[in-house]
């Protein structure tokens, strides 16, 4: 019969709660170093711009033709009432 001997774990365990600590002492002794302030974001500078872009004058349009005046209306004769046949 073939036995091998038990293993036991726990070595990946152990691992990960010292890192945690570790980590977690690392920040606790930032924060109380640091005077308990987080770094304050630099000031933006004050930006003060001016734009004033001539437009570009544009050439002239052609000019539309002259559109022709309508020619009267020819007009129409009332038709004449047709003679009886008879």
């Amino acid at each position: 019969m073939n036995t091998s001997a038990e293993r036991k774990g726990g070595g990946g365990l152990l691992a990960f709660i010292l890192g945690g600590l570790v980590v977690a002492v690392a920040v606790i002794g930032w924060f109380l170093y640091s005077g308990g302030n987080p770094p304050a974001a630099p000031e933006a500078p004050e930006v003060n711009l001016d734009i004033n872009v001539p437009a570009p004058k544009l050439p002239e349009a052609p000019r539309l033709p002259d559109v022709p005046r309508p020619a009267e209306p020819p007009t129409v004769t009332a038709p004449s009432s047709p003679e009886p046949q008879g």
